[in-house]
């Protein structure tokens, strides 16, 4: 992996972390608020369900 690709990723990441509240911010603000109220036990596994998703996409676009 080359440090140009992990760049490339964070800027791909930041680029659609800003979507939402650039497109609506008054929906994403809800949406914050709603996530807040959900458990720490649910979070982390969501979390842990995305990382594992993510994970495994990225070894099959490396792989192919």
């Amino acid at each position: 992996m080359d440090w140009s690709d992990l760049l490339a990723a964070f800027a791909l990441y930041l680029v659609l972390e800003g979507l939402l509240p650039f497109l609506n911010p008054a929906g994403w603000r809800r949406s914050v608020l709603l996530i807040a109220q959900i458990p720490d036990g649910r979070l982390r596994t969501v979390g842990l369900a995305s990382m594992l998703a993510g994970l495994l996409l990225l070894l099959i676009t490396r792989s192919a």
